[in-house]
């Protein structure tokens, strides 16, 4: 057993980092301020190679492997954290989820310009009354002719405020085998968008509002039970929370050590007040075991799907390793790590919300504690006889 990279992908990481010094290292803190999705930047990391990593080539990806993403986002958050989110887009998520999944005339219309850079894709699936009791969503797809026509609404969902496109989750019938996908447009009769409103992180959201949307059959993604196929491969896009997670600490950890080893109090450098070195420590030792067990739920994808278990172990540890990491690398710095000049405090609010999105802490303890006992816990009340 060897923890090391292997040469090729030692040479991947050398390429990505050099790759983000010599192009995002220059307006980092700009772009972390800004709540606009960078289509420069995306750009950028899809001519080189970075988008669609594991994405088969004939699908227009680059067949490589979850790992492989994973030290692409760890590469660009160390140097610009905002970016990491970029590289996020172009590898999980719905993009991914269209890759697997769509038709060829699907992947030909809406894949192809997500993964040149051209445009990102909305993720429709929480509701104010489905967050993590996803599967109680009400948005309905009923049939109308060779279509469907939707009714209902999303919440907090992803790139809402500069996507075209939307993949967004909804009941064709009762039960959790009636949930399945569309394929949404900007702009189609009946689908309208509630005011921006921001995260504390400073990105911005909407809410969506389907009246009546009329929706061909071509563009059901996933008809009645798909839902167990799109939550399945959910666990990936839980792989990329965590490695931002786990990157934004190390980020915030790696800026505060340069602070400390300068920065000079009661006559000597704060690093050598023994306080701080415990703190440091300890952050490197939650650090590093948290991405220890990110790269071995990201090894298991290459056998197939990520293993649930060992990803909720992942995401649970890297979402709590990073917002620690942010939140001691602040109190190393003081009053520049709490203030805006630094891109600490971005970090510490950005890694604060992955500790809610993607499977909250809670339910990420909750599939664990399933794994152990091998049995389900159901959270739902238990209905009289």
């Amino acid at each position: 057993m060897d923890f090391n990279l292997d040469p090729e992908r030692e040479f991947f990481q050398s390429t990505v980092r050099k790759l983000a010094d010599r192009h995002l290292a220059d307006g980092a803190l700009a772009r972390a301020r800004s709540p606009e999705f960078s289509f420069d930047v995306a750009k950028l990391l899809s001519e080189n190679g970075l988008f669609g990593i594991t994405i088969p080539e004939e699908k227009g990806g680059q067949g490589g492997t979850l790992l492989d993403a994973v030290i692409a986002i760890e590469q660009v958050a160390l140097v610009c954290p905002k970016s990491a989110d970029i590289v996020q887009a172009g590898n999980f998520g719905a993009i991914r989820t269209l890759a697997e999944y769509a038709a060829p005339a699907q992947q030909e219309k809406y894949l192809g310009p997500l993964l040149r850079g051209e445009t990102v894709i909305g993720l429709g699936m929480t509701e104010a009354e489905a967050g993590s009791a996803v599967t109680d969503l009400t948005t309905e797809a009923r049939p109308d002719g060779n279509g469907y026509r939707i009714k209902g609404g999303k919440v907090f969902t992803s790139h809402s405020v500069e996507a075209d496109t939307f993949l967004v989750y909804v009941r064709f019938g009762p039960g959790t085998d009636g949930i399945g996908s569309v394929i949404l447009e900007r702009g189609m009769d009946g689908f309208a968008f509630g005011e921006p409103s921001a995260y504390m992180n400073g990105e911005r959201w909407c809410a969506l509002y389907f009246d009546d949307v009329y929706v061909p059959a071509e563009n059901v993604l996933l008809g009645p039970g798909g839902f167990k196929k799109q939550i399945t491969g959910f666990n990936a896009e839980r792989i990329g929370n965590a490695a931002r997670a786990q990157a934004l600490g190390r980020f915030a950890f790696e800026t505060a050590r340069d602070y400390v080893l300068e920065r000079r109090q009661f006559g000597r450098p704060l690093a050598e007040f023994q306080g701080l070195q415990w703190k440091f420590a300890d952050t490197l030792l939650k650090l590093e075991s948290a991405r220890l067990l990110l790269f071995r739920a990201a090894v298991s994808a290459d056998r197939g799907l990520p293993d649930a278990q060992q990803t909720a172990l992942a995401k649970l540890a890297c979402n709590l390793a990073g917002f620690e990491a942010c939140n001691e690398a602040m109190q190393a710095m003081g009053g520049l790590g709490y203030c805006d000049e630094s891109l600490v405090e971005y970090c510490f609010r950005k890694s604060r919300g992955w500790q809610i999105a993607g499977g909250s802490l809670e339910m990420m303890r909750n599939r664990i504690a399933e794994g152990i006992f091998e049995r389900r816990f159901s959270q739902r009340p238990e209905t009289s006889r």
